[in-house]
């Protein structure tokens, strides 16, 4: 795919403006045969090493989470993403993702373990680091020798990253930087050779990157390990450095950079933390219909009852739609790397760029799948019952350890107004025409609407155009505000989180609708009818929520005629010609589900 330009790959955050084909899309059925053979390695590495030892994780079995590490680092998968050139597999974005998404699906201790090493761990180094800081570190990082973590946070710099107090001080001589200050929540701290450390030199506006070894001789030292909620075997402590001595050649990238560090690497960790749910999507409603197939009450099993079917029917939805989305946007960011790189970029910066351009859908993905797999956990512990909140069965721990995800790589709150700020800030820089769209937007609403019937013949024809129509609701509900507010926009969060659900729920039921129509297109509708519902169930949900949000909106920024208008707008925007039977779709997506006795999609 090396011929691809960048002129041919879509920017991010264009989906809201810009018609995408399904042709265009990547989809989980589109996977390689090496990327199969990937995925069943490491489902088979997880149900052989992870799955039948989750009790050891829940009594917070720090040793054996590391051995498991090490474990995957002898297959290689912690090697995935890092060049070929620092004992790496080098392998593409997508796999990154497929990798993060299969093997994180039986605990979270694990998963957490894996991400904070491969992710923020091993990467800031790959991407940032010179010539001599890759070939040192990479290698060891990649096949387990080593452990990597990430001290960013300190007790008074959480979701502002950049406030911290831990200073960087250079010695006399030149030749090494003294770090002193407080750490905590650092993932991986018990067991980590080397730490991604973020720290301020003198007064400097923003923090900057080093690299430290761990040597508790060097003034390092660590609480206990902090009892948590969840992810109870993933190592969690705080780090304390005491004039830590740290040679200046092991600052990454340049004094003052570390801010910019700090985001990227949250980037593709949100990405992978959204990947990272997935499997445990699957598994948590593979095991609800398990029990809702084998569960007798009433002479008949629970399966068979309308209410539990709605809720298995809800759960694969959620996972379908978050499989659509996640992998759509790991090939967007695979293919603009791809096109840096023939442009004649390194693959450091490629990377970096490519990983940039998509900020606002990796936020979209971080909230929305986090969101769905704890609801879905919830829904599996209400579908076992009193069994589901016993540690005897794996719901209550799936649902404690889903609980993390809301919060790390930047709370989905923070998130949330930052995939709306982000897009914002790209229709200034020209990236994102939403100033063009918005106007049309403006002048269609004071135009008299189209009362023709169209031709919904062909499949999915009146969901895209749903599809079309709840754009058109967002640029004229974010429009209106921005015209309203401008740059003060910052200063009303509820309305920056009430457009966020709005984009969110635009991003990924248009993801899987054009997953679901390019596979009917080559498989043949008849062959994938549960989709087909799902993608169906999934846009009238996404239809109610904008529906939802936008009147929050319009009410609580417009007044008079210009809030007439726009509700006025709103309602035509959000109005189906030929509504949706739910039930009837839930029904068809249950009987299929129970059928099958797994999640079969």
């Amino acid at each position: 795919m090396a011929d691809i330009t960048e002129k041919d790959v879509t920017r991010g955050g264009q989906f809201l403006v810009k018609e995408t084909k399904c042709d265009d899309i990547f989809t989980p059925e589109d996977f390689s045969d090496e990327q199969k053979m990937m995925r069943d390695s490491v489902k088979e590495f997880v149900d052989k090493e992870i799955w039948p030892n989750k009790d050891r994780f829940e009594k917070k079995d720090y040793t054996f989470t590391e051995e498991c590490m090490k474990k995957a680092g002898e297959m290689g998968f912690l090697s995935v993403a890092v060049p070929e050139a620092y004992g790496g597999m080098g392998m593409g974005f997508v796999d990154t993702v497929l990798v993060c998404d299969y093997i994180s699906g039986a605990t979270g201790s694990f998963s957490t373990a894996f991400g904070a090493h491969t992710g923020i761990g091993t990467m800031p180094i790959t991407l940032y680091g010179t010539e001599e800081q890759k070939q040192k570190y990479v290698p060891k990082l990649a096949s387990g020798e080593w452990f990597g973590a990430y001290c960013l946070t300190e007790p008074g710099a959480g979701s502002d990253a950049n406030s911290g107090k831990t200073k960087a001080v250079l010695s006399e001589d030149g030749k090494y930087y003294a770090i002193t200050g407080q750490k905590m929540w650092i993932s991986n701290a018990g067991f980590c050779s080397v730490f991604i450390v973020f720290a301020r030199i003198g007064d400097d506006k923003n923090i900057t990157g080093f690299i430290v070894e761990n040597d508790p001789s060097n003034g390092i030292s660590m609480n206990e390990e902090e009892h948590k909620l969840g992810i109870r075997a993933s190592s969690t402590r705080q780090v304390f450095f005491n004039e830590t001595k740290v040679p200046v050649e092991n600052m990454l990238s340049e004094r003052g950079n570390g801010f910019k560090i700090a985001m990227n690497a949250l980037n593709v960790g949100r990405i992978k933390l959204a990947a990272a749910c997935l499997d445990a999507q699957r598994r948590v409603t593979t095991g609800a219909i398990h029990y809702a197939n084998e569960r007798i009450q009433f002479n008949t099993p629970i399966a068979n009852f309308g209410a539990i079917r709605y809720k298995l029917a809800e759960m694969a939805t959620s996972c379908y739609a978050g499989e659509s989305a996640a992998y759509r946007a790991a090939k967007d960011i695979e293919n603009r790397i791809k096109s840096r790189e023939a442009a004649g970029a390194s693959h450091q910066e490629a990377e970096l760029k490519g990983v940039e351009e998509y900020a606002i859908e990796c936020s979209i993905l971080k909230v929305a799948v986090s969101e769905d797999i704890q609801n879905c956990a919830d829904e599996g512990i209400q579908i076992l019952g009193g069994m589901g909140f016993s540690e005897d069965t794996p719901m209550e721990s799936a649902w404690r350890d889903a609980r993390i995800s809301r919060i790390y790589e930047g709370t989905n709150e923070i998130n949330r107004m930052l995939s709306v700020g982000m897009l914002i800030k790209k229709a200034m820089k020209g990236h994102v025409d939403l100033l063009g769209p918005a106007m049309k937007v403006q002048e269609e609403l004071m135009g008299i609407p189209d009362f023709n019937t169209p031709d919904y013949s062909e499949l999915f024809s009146e969901e895209k155009e749903m599809v079309s129509k709840l754009k058109k609701a967002f640029l004229m509900v974010a429009g209106g505000a921005v015209q309203k507010y401008g740059p003060d926009l910052d200063a009303h969060q509820q309305l920056l989180m009430a457009a966020a659900d709005m984009l969110i729920e635009i991003y990924m039921a248009e993801s899987t609708i054009l997953r679901t129509e390019k596979n009917a297109k080559i498989s043949g509708e008849s062959a994938m009818p549960e989709q087909i519902a799902m993608a169906k169930l999934y846009l009238y949900k996404s239809v109610d929520i904008v529906t939802q949000k936008g009147k929050e909106s319009i009410i609580s920024f417009a007044e008079g005629d210009e809030q007439r208008m726009m509700l006025m707008g709103l309602r035509r925007f959000t109005k189906y010609n030929n509504m949706p039977n739910i039930v009837g779709l839930r029904e068809q997506i249950a009987s299929k589900l129970v059928a099958e006795n797994h999640y079969c999609f």
